[in-house]
């Protein structure tokens, strides 16, 4: 019994790591996001203080945030960012729920992009 139990556990545990999938913003390179749909789910005042050049500004705290995506097939690459990380973490799950099947969580946000871009 103890063993179905560990399998069990160990299966949702690789279930979960696989769906979840995060990279430092600082890491994506230009050909990466040339190759993707770019989601920043910042208002839209702090989109237009300054964003990642190709974003698509989607509102997290849009009601209509699910209807924003219908346009985008559930097999493409998706990354989305935030201002630090948080929101991004939660639209990248709501989009797993959704049926997407590859969301990445640019970790960090604006905020660690903007620091690089300045050095």
């Amino acid at each position: 019994m103890k063993l179905h139990y560990l399998l069990f556990v160990l299966f949702l545990w690789n279930l979960g790591c696989a769906q979840s999938t995060g990279k430092p913003i600082t890491e994506v390179s230009q050909k990466e996001l040339e190759s993707v749909v770019l989601i920043d789910v910042r208002t839209p005042g702090e989109f237009t203080q300054g964003h990642v050049e190709g974003a698509v500004n989607v509102n997290w705290f849009d009601p209509n945030f699910e209807n924003r995506f219908k346009e985008i097939t559930k097999d493409e690459t998706i990354f989305v960012y935030c201002k630090a990380g948080g929101r991004s973490a939660k639209a990248q799950q709501k989009l797993i729920e959704m049926g997407y099947s590859n969301v990445v969580n640019l970790e960090g946000g604006y905020d660690a992009y903007k620091a690089t871009a300045k050095d």
